[in-house]
């Protein structure tokens, strides 16, 4: 069962660190291994809770923990998660949750249409002159949906005499 979890530290140390061997993990990837595989549920065991660990089991001036202290912190999270069992079967279940976990990297940026921002981006709902610059698919005209374009033939903006310098001067 602990080369199973080794396994899954290993994938979690390493995830997002190009740098990292996989033989220690940062607090960062350490939460997120509590958080997709299950361990942190949000009542027995908080995100605080798991930075409290990895900060108990940690050397004083290191800033990552060995697969050694991951296996302290995992019988302490192992009590606190499942507080009616003994504590090895606890860690038993621990790594039963950890089994065959892979770093998440789906839904984890997720865009916001809360409120009005679906209200504010939905261009059928537009009126005035900016109803004018999206079709009715909603894809927008660009240029060719302004009303007003301004005139750049002249070297001179606004000029109204453009084309008549030749006429002029061939007299």
């Amino acid at each position: 069962m602990a080369s199973e979890a080794g396994k899954t530290f290993q994938r979690f140390a390493v995830f997002g660190e190009s740098s990292s061997s996989g033989t220690e993990m940062n607090n960062k990837n350490f939460s997120k291994l509590c958080k997709d595989c299950g361990i942190m549920d949000g009542k027995t065991v908080t995100s605080t809770d798991v930075d409290i660990v990895f900060s108990k089991v940690k050397a004083k001036n290191a800033r990552t923990i060995t697969f050694q202290q991951f296996q302290e912190a995992m019988k302490e999270l192992g009590q606190k998660r499942f507080k009616d069992k003994n504590p090895d079967e606890a860690l038993e279940n621990i790594y039963k949750l950890m089994e065959g976990k892979d770093p998440a990297t789906t839904g984890v940026t997720k865009a916001t249409t809360v409120g009005g921002v679906s209200r504010l981006t939905d261009s059928s709902k537009y009126t005035g002159t900016h109803k004018e610059r999206f079709d009715e698919s909603g894809k927008g005209k660009g240029i060719a949906g302004r009303e007003e374009t301004t005139d750049n033939s002249g070297y001179v903006s606004g000029y109204k005499g453009a084309g008549t310098y030749d006429k002029k001067s061939s007299k």
